[in-house]
């Protein structure tokens, strides 16, 4: 009997199996860190779409009411002010670490602040002067 010729296929077998192994490895990692990077990206992207409500004071003293629609980072929607009282459109933008800036061109008012979960809060500028913002998260909208 002759052992030689499979001792010879087990050695290239088992490199080839090892090379198999790796690469399945490999791309099991890719497809969760995919998967994680997709999810994270959705959670992103709604973060911020729905209705707010807040109050702000310094050069006018009242409460808001905002509503977004978010793609991505970008935000758009509107802002129920009580003062100067009206409802104005808003565009802005959402950042790494929740850092958003949004504007009403109508008023003159631009506004920097930070998300955190369901709340924000930040500082607002404006021809007749600046001061603090805080809102929280009252309803959620559905993904656009």
């Amino acid at each position: 009997m002759n052992v030689q010729p499979s001792r010879r296929r087990v050695v290239t077998v088992v490199p080839v199996l090892w090379v198999a192994a790796l690469l399945a490895v490999c791309s099991t990692g890719t497809a969760l860190a995919a998967v994680r990077s997709s999810t994270s990206h959705v959670a992103t992207q709604s973060k911020l779409a729905g209705k707010w409500k807040g109050r702000y004071s310094g050069a006018f003293t009242g409460h808001f009411t905002i509503h977004w629609t978010q793609k991505g980072r970008r935000l758009t929607g509107t802002i129920t002010l009580s003062k100067p009282q009206g409802k104005y459109g808003i565009s802005g933008s959402v950042r790494r670490g929740g850092k958003l800036k949004f504007g009403a061109v109508a008023v003159g008012a631009t506004y920097k602040g930070t998300v955190h979960g369901t709340k924000m809060s930040g500082t607002s500028s404006s021809p007749q002067g600046g001061g603090s913002w805080s809102a929280h998260k009252v309803s959620c909208a559905a993904l656009t």
